[in-house]
């Protein structure tokens, strides 16, 4: 113990308020509240040491300012503490000057991990490319597709360093503007392939945009783009992000290969951003399975104050998925809403799976006394035995027998076998509102009713076989893109019974899912409103490329086959690589070709993982690389550009360099312009 930390603890146990009353040990909760609330005990005992005074205090003119921070880092790092409840109150990363979470002045950053800098994410993480001229190759070659006699891409594994930096606020501000958008196609059920152009965009009597839409990008930047014009806008967030799952034979196509941390900030990072999208009584669910549900639990209480949280279990596989001590048959979907509220409302129960129980209360509290307005008559048609009509309440001195006949017809009132005059469980003011759910039974010439409710309040654990991912996922995407190759959709009806517990009674929220994928969230909000009438819309952002050849074309398979009138529109975050696009077809032979190299990747984006050093010394001077042709040369060159690299600011948009043309300027204005 060195001479400070002594001098500490000997001081704070003079004072029997800062002792545990049963251990007679130092409270260090105790100090650190008293920190927090500059006790006078406290500081006078610090203060009336000189070793301390000086370690604690900050002299500014004659005046002696107490460090709270700084006592209570000294408690924590010089482990004064040791005790397990060191961490009691606070979680999280921390620097010396406390929890990063405090501090506004730093954020941390993994570009190649998070996109932030970069915002490139792709199946080949972890290798470099390279170029080889290879003069023969064996047939295991040939089957990868490398060629004899040509230069051949190839890869090889990277000792790859986790690269991440701190950066300060006002580096990073540009990154998040707006950003232009091209590529603008309006998509109608009787559209060709290609859709037709966007000649307005429309919005709602407030100004509000009422589009689907459908964005190609970088998810993180693509948020901060919807900012300005659905801050605040959007009813529920439903998203299905990459799971991250250790196993190597992660199939997905998305790049799942992110440590805990990464994925965690890479999920903070979005879910941040997604929360200023979020209307005040917005809701978000998150699926997730079990390799982060437990660590995303933790961050979504941190991130969500004044939010309630529940993990909802969802049996989507029955097949289950062979570990070495289980068989995984579940995922989960978090539930985040405001605290306090109704936001989820009651399930449907189909019809085989209602079950009746008697209209007639019982048990405590049932009889007609405890509620006057739930003794009434119910009228019934003996010959079709249905409910046709209700009595008003009765008097109090009027006591009916369990049945009085009239003809055909037949006054049921709430009595039971022994003549114990009861309630209904429903006042008279509600019931028309059950009549419905009511049923007519007769036993022994006793008319009676029974009630099956088709709705009730949903439960912690999901089972039906409508959540089978294989079959109303895989089979779904399949039979309406029967080109799709997209790995695990999830079945359109797990997705749908999640937004339709939070969106079933609101026919104009907008959902956002910005882990788009296959485009099940966009499917499962147009089959809602096909079934009510309803003018819900969606965004759903993806930066893969299947979302030209599997999310769009599912979406519009979707209207084909509806009776819906509704379309949307996709349209793509600008990208700033179609200059160097540019400037490589126009070089006119190999020495412009190599010039150009070194501006491509001075002012461009090139592929993270090429080997910059190695093309431009080695490659470009052998040989075999200059007997190739022109055309195969700028081929190798295109290869290397990063197709999804870096986008143009909504501010640079008339930049001629950029090559954005007037009707995508137009519509990026139209955009962003608020009416």
């Amino acid at each position: 113990m060195n001479k400070l930390k002594q001098t500490l603890v000997k001081t704070l146990k003079s004072e029997p308020l800062f002792l545990d009353s049963e251990s007679g040990e130092l409270n260090y909760i105790k100090i650190k509240d008293s920190a927090d609330s500059i006790d006078k005990k406290l500081i006078i005992l610090l203060a009336d040491n000189k070793e301390l005074k000086e370690k604690f205090f900050t002299k500014i003119k004659d005046v002696y300012v107490f460090n709270i921070q700084g006592f209570k880092f000294f408690l924590d790092e010089s482990k004064v503490d040791n005790s397990y409840t060191k961490y009691a109150n606070e979680i999280g990363l921390a620097d010396k000057n406390g929890l990063l979470e405090n501090v506004s002045d730093v954020v941390l950053d993994f570009p190649f991990k998070d996109c932030v800098l970069e915002g490139g994410q792709s199946t080949e993480e972890g290798t470099d490319t390279y170029f080889e001229y290879d003069i023969v190759v064996t047939k295991a070659q040939e089957k990868q597709g490398l060629k004899a006699k040509a230069y051949n891409q190839k890869t090889t594994k990277r000792n790859e360093i986790l690269f991440n930096q701190i950066l300060a606020h006002d580096e990073i501000d540009r990154l998040y503007d707006r950003k232009a958008l091209v590529n603008w196609k309006r998509f109608t059920k009787d559209n060709k392939k290609d859709g037709e152009a966007v000649k307005e965009i429309k919005r709602d009597k407030t100004g509000l945009i009422q589009e689907n839409l459908i964005i190609k990008g970088n998810n993180l930047l693509a948020l901060h783009s919807l900012k300005s014009e659905f801050a605040g806008k959007i009813k529920l967030i439903y998203i299905d992000p990459p799971y991250n799952p250790p196993s190597s034979n992660n199939t997905f196509t998305y790049n799942n290969n992110f440590n805990h941390s990464t994925w965690l900030t890479f999920m903070k990072n979005r879910i941040e951003v997604a929360q200023d999208l979020l209307s005040d009584k917005g809701a978000m669910i998150i699926a997730i399975d079990e390799n982060e549900q437990a660590y995303l639990g933790v961050l979504i209480d941190e991130l969500f104050k004044g939010y309630e949280n529940h993990c909802v279990t969802i049996v989507h596989n029955p097949r289950g998925v062979q570990g070495t001590n289980f068989s995984y048959t579940s995922e989960y979907a978090f539930f985040i809403f405001p605290k306090g509220t109704k936001t989820i409302k009651n399930r449907k129960i189909v019809e085989e799976d209602i079950s009746f129980s008697n209209l007639r209360n019982w048990g405590g509290e049932s009889e007609r006394h405890s509620a006057k307005n739930c003794f009434y008559s119910i009228l019934v048609d003996k010959c079709t035995k249905q409910v046709i009509d209700f009595g008003d309440v009765c008097d109090d001195k009027f006591h009916p027998k369990i049945n009085i006949h009239n003809g055909d017809f037949v006054e049921v009132y709430p009595v039971d076998k022994e003549g114990v005059e009861r309630k209904w469980r429903y006042a008279r003011q509600s019931a028309e509102e059950i009549k419905d759910l009511l049923a007519v039974t007769e036993k022994d010439g006793v008319y009676d009713i029974q009630i099956g409710k088709d709705f009730g309040q949903y439960k912690t654990v999901w089972i039906d076989k409508r959540y089978d991912a294989n079959e109303y996922g895989t089979k779904l995407v399949k039979d309406l893109v029967p080109e799709s190759n997209f790995s695990f959709p999830k079945s359109l009806w797990n997705v749908y019974d999640a937004i339709y517990a939070v969106i079933q009674d609101d026919t104009e929220a907008i959902v956002l899912d910005y882990h788009a994928g296959s485009g099940t969230t966009g499917h499962a909000v147009l089959n809602l409103n096909e079934e009510d009438k309803g003018n819900r819309k969606f965004i759903l952002i993806e930066q893969m490329d299947y979302i030209q050849t599997v999310t769009a074309p599912r979406i519009k398979e979707v209207l084909k086959r509806s009776k819906s009138k509704d379309d949307f529109i996709y349209l793509e975050l600008a990208k700033w690589n179609e200059k160097a696009k540019e400037e490589i077809q126009n070089a006119k032979d190999l020495p412009a070709l190599v010039k150009l190299f070194d501006t491509l990747y001075e002012r461009y984006f090139l592929n993270y993982n090429v080997k910059i050093k190695d093309f431009k010394e080695k490659i470009t001077k052998e040989e075999n690389f200059k007997k190739l042709t022109l055309a195969q040369q700028k081929k190798i060159f295109l290869i290397m550009l990063d197709l999804n690299q870096m986008y143009v600011n909504e501010s640079e948009i008339a930049d001629k360099k950029y090559g954005i043309s007037t009707e995508d300027q137009k519509l990026t204005k139209a955009f962003y312009s608020k009416k």
